[in-house]
């Protein structure tokens, strides 16, 4: 299989056919020694090969070797495009080699962790779509314009779509019959593989067919079918790349060198899991880059793992160009076939089905280079975009139990009066952080600001009331000191007249009040009293009135429990939590976190007079026992605390 595969994919590459026997040779040997996975085929790939191709083709064009023939004739130096084509394949190999071994050494191996299972998918069968549009031209006999940059894949179809008038009539026959010939064996091997002890090489019988039947009928000759043409014997010895090539292909080689490490991690760690050993994944980008590096001074080109190769060899323990066109585009079918993947996603994961769409159409639209970087960072960002709206929730207690379960998934999670226990499903960090504390006050029902108007508008009141009050009893003691003298002026008169014989008398009794008789006549004279009492009953009924928004709420317990580290804008907003529901004597606990959450705390001054370490609980349960200890009122009107004693465990 690595012979036909070699040859075939080295015109995906843009080079020779015999570059790809030698991509098949070397780079295998120093896998060989240095790779930990048993069962990866490293070699040839589609993916990879069409990568490589497209950087061939824009540092080596067609257009740069036409040279004027005879009879005034353009003819082409194919001879000189395929050498400057090896050369820049090879310094590309060699800066992607490179390019991994030091990922490889400074333990970067958890740069695939971005690439996820939907972007690997749809990115190799955007790829594969590169491939199978590049080797139209093979299978028709035409020769269309080279295209580059966005959007080249349609303009390359257009261009097939004009020639398809000049069709060559003998060749788009030979990759009919090898097409069916490929694709009927394939299936019988699939169908038959545990019957066969070994699948049927039909890859290499369709080039020795093509070969003998391209030669003893001379189909160059009479029929003008292209054929790959003569195969230097031998190896070639190795020699420098050419590093001038480096600053023009730095990006396509990091691109090269992520996308093959994506591929061999990914086969390398499912052999792995069925067979039950382990894969060392910087090991693994050391050993691709080594394979890579020494490859690329014996002239081949970027290598990673081979999906049908591994299967073949996991399960095991002809030179025309149109039938080398032909074997390409039967091993893509597994590609193709991962197009079943947008039903699946649609069930299951709608987000993931976006990542693989766009993935797909980015790599077909924008190239495979432009596509791989707008496909990450698309992920990215449906990334952040999750993590700023993630599920929040309230928790209630199971009876009986110390679990506490969201109320609105869970029929016996309880909610306790007087307790908001409240938990993000997702991290707390700088881009939610602010809505997070929004949802907490949505969550809880305590609308803070409205409270604090409130609180603030009482304060005031019962100053105007106090200064009010103090008026009255200004005024009460005027009026007080004018009816005392008025009493003892009338006492006087009274005496007086008593002492002429007359029939007028005043009395003043213990309560203040005078009454002056004089013959048949009574006049009573009353101070005004203290209103005092009944301002204060006022006042407090508008304090009850008040405290009714609250809704009875006196602790809060944040779950933190998913939250692994705790950046600044975290640390900030969790202080303005604090101090806002302090203000409204409402007590704020934090439960669960995590040690290194605690040490990021202390180190960023969390903690203080105000908010002290008593506020931290290893579990909501603690915090709760802690919270219902502190509210004896709470305690005599919730069911809960019947059943559970408040003393914490710590």
């Amino acid at each position: 299989m690595h012979l036909p595969q070699g040859m075939a994919y080295a015109l995906l590459a843009s080079v020779p056919p015999v570059f790809g026997l030698y991509t098949s040779f070397y780079p295998v040997l120093v896998y060989f020694i240095f790779g930990t996975s048993r069962h990866v085929s490293i070699g040839t790939f589609a993916v990879i090969s069409i990568m490589i191709g497209s950087v061939s083709e824009r540092l080596a064009p067609d257009d740069h070797f036409l040279t004027n023939g005879t009879n005034g004739s353009v003819v082409m130096d194919t001879e000189a495009r395929d050498v400057q084509r090896v050369k820049v394949a090879a310094a590309t190999t060699l800066l992607c080699g490179i390019f991994q071994v030091l990922l490889g050494l400074v333990r970067f191996g958890f740069v695939v962790t971005y690439l996820s299972e939907p972007l690997v998918r749809g990115y190799t069968t955007g790829a594969a779509t590169h491939v199978i549009i590049s080797q139209l031209k093979y299978m028709f006999g035409v020769s269309p314009r080279r295209f580059s940059g966005p959007l080249q894949l349609l303009y390359t179809l257009v261009e097939l779509g004009r020639l398809l008038p000049q069709t060559h009539i003998p060749t788009l026959l030979i990759s009919l019959v090898a097409l069916t010939a490929l694709i009927i064996v394939k299936e019988i091997n699939s169908c038959y593989s545990h019957r066969l002890l070994l699948p049927v090489p039909i890859e290499l019988i369709v080039i020795i067919a093509g070969t003998l039947v391209s030669h003893y009928a001379d189909l160059r000759t009479v029929n003008g079918v292209d054929v790959v043409g003569e195969i230097p014997s031998g190896l070639v010895p190795p020699r420098v790349p050419e590093v001038g090539f480096f600053s023009s292909v730095v990006g396509d080689a990091f691109a090269v060198a992520v996308v093959g490490y994506a591929i061999n991690i990914s086969l390398g760690k499912t052999f792995a899991l069925k067979h039950g050993y382990k894969v060392d994944s910087n090991q693994e980008l050391v050993a691709l880059g080594l394979s890579n590096t020494i490859g690329g001074f014996f002239q081949c080109y970027s290598v990673t793992s081979s999906m049908s190769r591994s299967l073949v060899q996991e399960s095991t323990g002809g030179k025309t160009q149109a039938a080398l066109s032909s074997i390409v585009f039967v091993n893509l079918k597994g590609m193709f076939m991962q197009c079943r993947d947008i039903p699946a996603l649609w069930k299951s994961n709608r987000v993931d089905l976006l990542v693989w769409l766009v993935t797909f159409f980015c790599t077909v639209l924008l190239n495979l280079d432009l596509g791989l970087a707008a496909s990450i960072i698309f992920t990215l960002l449906t990334v952040i975009c999750r993590t700023q709206r993630p599920r929040y929730s309230l928790l209630g207690r199971v009876s009986d139990t110390e679990l506490y379960l969201e109320t609105e998934s869970y029929k016996e999670a309880k909610t306790i009066p007087g307790i908001t226990i409240f938990r993000s499903s997702a991290m707390i960090y700088y881009a939610n952080a602010e809505l997070y504390q929004e949802a907490l006050l949505k969550k809880s029902g305590i609308n803070v600001p409205k409270l604090l108007k409130l609180k603030k508008r009482k304060e005031e009141e019962e100053k105007a009331k106090k200064k009010q009050v103090k008026e009255q009893d200004k005024q009460t003691g005027v009026l007080r000191e004018l009816a005392n003298r008025m009493m003892v002026s009338m006492k006087n008169v009274s005496e007086s007249v008593h002492s002429h014989g007359t029939d007028q008398e005043c009395i003043i009794n213990d309560s203040g009040i005078a009454t002056v008789t004089h013959g048949n006549m009574n006049c009573s004279f009353q101070p005004e009293q203290d209103s005092e009492e009944e301002n204060q009953d006022k006042t407090d009924t508008h304090s009850s009135s008040c405290d009714g928004v609250q809704e009875h709420t006196h602790s809060i317990i944040l779950d933190l429990s998913p939250v692994s580290f705790m950046d600044t804008v975290t640390l900030k907003t969790l202080k303005n939590i604090f101090q806002d529901f302090a203000k409204v004597d409402v007590f704020v606990y934090i439960a669960g976190c995590q040690v290194c959450v605690v040490q990021q705390l202390e180190r960023g001054g969390f903690f203080s007079e105000s908010i002290a370490k008593s506020h931290l609980f290893p579990s909501i349960h603690d915090a709760v026992l802690h919270c219902l200890s502190r509210s004896e009122r709470d305690q005599s009107r919730s069911e809960f605390t019947l059943e559970m004693p408040c003393v914490t465990r710590l």
